[in-house]
């Protein structure tokens, strides 16, 4: 027998909560054969017909399918059910192996309290890891210095999670996070062999968006398309004007598809905002939290994703309804 484990790609939640169901999956089934496999949002169906090749398949920090073969699901994404009929699909599934709950801190903490709570699974030999899970995916940081000088082991892994896109050694790295403490994986040659260039551009990239970006109000945007493709760190803008309100950026991720990210301020009050960043998200095929969310167009979409950034922008700066503005990628 073989599971597929589908997860959140390039998210640190996202490989902890892969990390966490396969501990899970072995106690009940041993060592089986395990694929892990990331994905990310964009419009439509994201999920590929091989996603569901395998003799039990879970999803875990990703949003929801209606296929048959989608045995296990936990998530905590407000925008999880986009697709007619998702959310009523979900709603009625008797297998008792479904979970949502958009006001948990992280998928990966929810996922270990449901596992405990109704299949007496006991996941706290991970309890650092969970922990660190719901700070990073929460942004519970004391300021916006500690996300960004990345002096702490955690969030060195979350930088090389945000960074790998050598699957393999994603996978490798997942299960890394069930058998190694994480500084020492944090120490890890082969994660620090993508570590130190990472380290050295992201000294770079403090000056670069520095620069870069533009005060529009209570907005902050900036568009790196013309620079290589790489992750950027989320909380460089804040770490230059940690008193913005909202954040719009855009970036190239893999294959130079465009993200659109938009993210509000999470060292101000919660409820000051005005806005839910998945909600203005959802029309372009992305998807999120409340707080922070993302969406992906095409290479050569350039035009569209300007546009889509203008909007938001101009919403997020006015207080006005989001316009609906379809994007394909």
């Amino acid at each position: 027998m073989a599971v597929h484990i589908l997860h959140h790609g390039w998210c640190f939640d996202g490989a902890a909560s892969a990390a966490l169901f396969a501990a899970f999956d072995r106690q009940r089934h041993g060592s089986r054969p395990c694929r892990l496999i990331p994905k990310d949002h964009r419009p439509g169906d994201p999920y590929d017909p091989e996603d569901f090749e395998a003799d039990e398949v879970a999803s875990v920090d990703f949003r929801y399918s209606q296929h048959p073969g989608l045995a296990w699901y936990f998530d905590h994404h407000a925008s999880a059910f986009q697709l007619p009929g998702d959310r009523e699909h979900f709603l009625a599934d008797s297998s008792g192996q479904k979970f949502h709950d958009p006001t948990a801190s992280s998928c990966a903490g929810y996922l270990a309290r449901i596992l405990r709570d109704r299949f007496a699974c006991d996941l706290s030999a991970h309890g650092e890891l969970i922990r660190w899970a719901e700070i990073i995916d929460s942004a519970a940081f004391p300021d916006p210095r500690m996300p960004v000088e990345l002096s702490e082991p955690a969030l060195l892994l979350m930088t090389f999670v945000e960074n790998n896109h050598d699957r393999e050694l994603g996978e490798r790295f997942i299960h890394d996070l069930l058998g190694r403490s994480l500084a020492e994986l944090a120490a890890a040659e082969y994660v620090q062999r993508l570590l130190r260039p990472r380290l050295e551009q992201n000294r770079h990239d403090i000056r670069l968006i520095g620069e870069t970006a533009v005060v529009d109000g209570d907005v902050l945007h900036y568009s790196l398309l013309d620079q290589p493709v790489r992750a950027y760190n989320k909380f460089i803008p804040y770490y230059h004007h940690p008193k913005i309100r909202y954040v719009v950026a855009l970036t190239r991720g893999p294959d130079r598809r465009i993200k659109l990210t938009a993210g509000y301020n999470p060292w101000l009050p919660r409820d000051a905002r005005e806005h839910s960043m998945a909600a203005l998200l959802e029309p372009h095929g992305g998807g999120g939290h409340p707080y922070v969310a993302g969406c992906t167009f095409g290479a050569d979409d350039e035009d569209r994703a300007v546009a889509v950034q203008r909007a938001l922008t101009a919403v997020l700066r006015g207080g006005r309804a989001a316009p609906r503005m379809h994007s394909e990628a």
